[in-house]
């Protein structure tokens, strides 16, 4: 009996077993699995997250791109504190020797991986350790996305990783997501699925730090300016007395409530500022924290790590019980792990055939991050100074800059009149070309005017050098592409899309 098409005893026609061959190969093709990992390396502790994804193709309008659909956390690293040398740059020896065990104890290989997100935070994303990082993946730099965060990143990264974003998109509320970390605070202010604000101020758990001996002998420069804001003078972090190390920790929360608050800063408030303030456009009706210190805020660590954040978050607990003027605290799916848990996927989509291009010798591309701003098109008169606006906020929201290579994407809406593409054209000229481009620019639109307008800021703005516009595929925020070659025929590039994934209620596991 061939084993192959036998079930119970009892032997399969052929022809069932060939319709079966049928829907499995069916099946396989409308669904993969990958196994993944998240990275990250940051300024006080590094980590990482193992995880299988499960996508299904997308069934609307025969669409190429894959969905996740679930996903499975397979295993999570301790939290380490990030290595450095006497130098002051992170220690790749012994990052890659922590990465390697991590990879042992899960029971993996790194062939076993099939994608990833290595994220750089804090120190990390120094040049000099950027580049050792960069080292450590190398052999598999084509399925790694290496995304450098800074502040403003961290806060969108924070705001996803967290859950807060969806937690936000799926209760239609307006959300405060706060995310004390070990240098640095992240706050983004979420309307309805939607990041509109962020800031993010130097105050975190490892500002003062204890060495093996425990011994206070870590001391950031945000220390020394509350220090002077109080009057406390010291010359060593090792002659702060315990009353004053508390006094420290009092005034920075306090700092935290007067964001939290939205009241007027004050010097110290300024000082600590590292990006723009944010601008409260709505208010919250929910606050979510995340990052280290949120383990000792939601009572899910009690142990002192030798650093503020112990005392940090009890003194945060304590001011905003008192507060009656704060949005209501609930909790989230991820405290510290909430950078970590975006996870690259790879979707596969191809242009559609009405792209344009002067040359393509710039061809291949690789991990070219996307931006995907907020444009609303549906109006007949296009708002080029609000377009451009927008295009130049959402490349400071991913901490890209402009002249750095860059794929824009949005969705086309109504009319594509020459006047239309026209105004979009010379919002993209001011937000990205001027005043001379010399890097990639790949445009990527949902409907076919990708050839329109193309050539329009080629041959009408002559942008054309290193320009490529493409239709015919959607991509996201948060998203990285390759570009490939031209397939000719058929006439279409294929683009290979890297997603950040997080956790969503709909498709999350634990």
């Amino acid at each position: 009996m061939n084993p192959l098409i036998a079930h119970e005893g009892h032997e399969h026609h052929p022809s069932i077993q060939g319709r079966k061959a049928v829907a499995d190969s069916i099946w396989e093709q409308e669904h993969i699995e990958l196994v993944t990992v998240g990275i990250d390396i940051g300024s006080s502790t590094s980590h990482l997250i193992f995880a299988k994804i499960h996508l299904q193709r997308r069934t609307q309008e025969l669409s190429s791109r894959y969905e996740v659909i679930r996903r499975e956390i397979l295993w999570q690293s301790p939290i380490r504190f990030t290595p450095f040398l006497n130098s002051g740059l992170i220690d790749a020896n012994a990052l890659g020797g922590f990465i390697e065990h991590a990879y042992f104890d899960a029971g993996l290989h790194k062939y076993d991986v099939d994608s990833g997100a290595v994220i750089l935070t804090g120190e990390a994303i120094k040049r000099s350790n950027a580049r050792a990082i960069d080292e450590l993946f190398a052999e598999q730099a084509g399925k790694f996305v290496c995304a450098t965060a800074g502040h403003r990143l961290e806060c969108v990264l924070a705001a996803h990783g967290s859950g807060a974003v969806e937690r936000s998109r799926r209760s239609r509320k307006r959300i405060l997501h706060v995310d004390v970390g070990g240098g640095t605070t992240k706050f983004a202010l979420i309307d309805r699925g939607n990041i509109v604000s962020i800031a993010a101020y130097a105050i975190g758990g490892r500002l003062m730090a204890t060495d093996d001996d425990g011994a206070w002998s870590r001391c950031d420069d945000s220390i020394y300016k509350v220090s002077d804001d109080l009057g406390i003078t010291f010359d060593d972090v090792s002659g702060i007395s315990e009353p004053q190390r508390q006094q420290i920790v009092t005034r920075l929360v306090e700092v935290l409530l007067a964001v939290i608050r939205r009241s007027r800063p004050d010097r110290l408030m300024d000082d600590l500022l590292l990006t723009a303030p944010l601008s409260w456009s709505v208010v919250p009706e929910e606050m979510t924290f995340s990052g280290g210190v949120s383990e000792f805020i939601y009572g899910r660590e009690t142990q002192p790590m030798g650093d503020l954040a112990f005392d940090l978050a009890n003194e945060l607990n304590r001011q905003l019980r008192k507060a009656s003027d704060v949005p209501h605290i609930t909790d989230v799916q991820h405290g510290i792990r909430a950078t970590v848990i975006g996870a690259s996927q790879f979707t596969v989509q191809v242009s559609g055939k009405t792209i344009f291009a002067d040359s393509l010798d710039f061809l291949p591309l690789r991990n070219i991050p996307v931006i995907h701003p907020n444009i609303d098109l549906s109006r007949e008169s296009i708002d080029v100074g609000k377009v451009s606006e927008e295009i130049v906020g959402a490349c400071q929201m991913r901490d890209i800059e402009r002249d750095s290579p860059i794929s824009l994407s949005f969705e086309w809406k109504g009319d594509p009149s020459y006047q239309r593409l026209r105004a979009v054209a010379d919002a993209i000229d001011q937000a990205l070309c001027r005043p001379e481009r010399v890097a990639p620019l790949v445009i990527v639109i949902d409907r076919d005017v990708g050839r329109l307008l193309g050539r329009i800021l080629s041959k009408e703005l002559n942008k054309g050098e290193q320009l490529l516009s493409l239709d015919g595929a959607i991509l996201s925020d948060l998203d990285f592409i390759d570009v490939g070659e031209l397939l000719s025929p058929p006439g279409v590039i294929p683009l290979v899309i890297k997603s950040l994934v997080f956790d969503s209620a709909q498709h999350a596991e634990h």
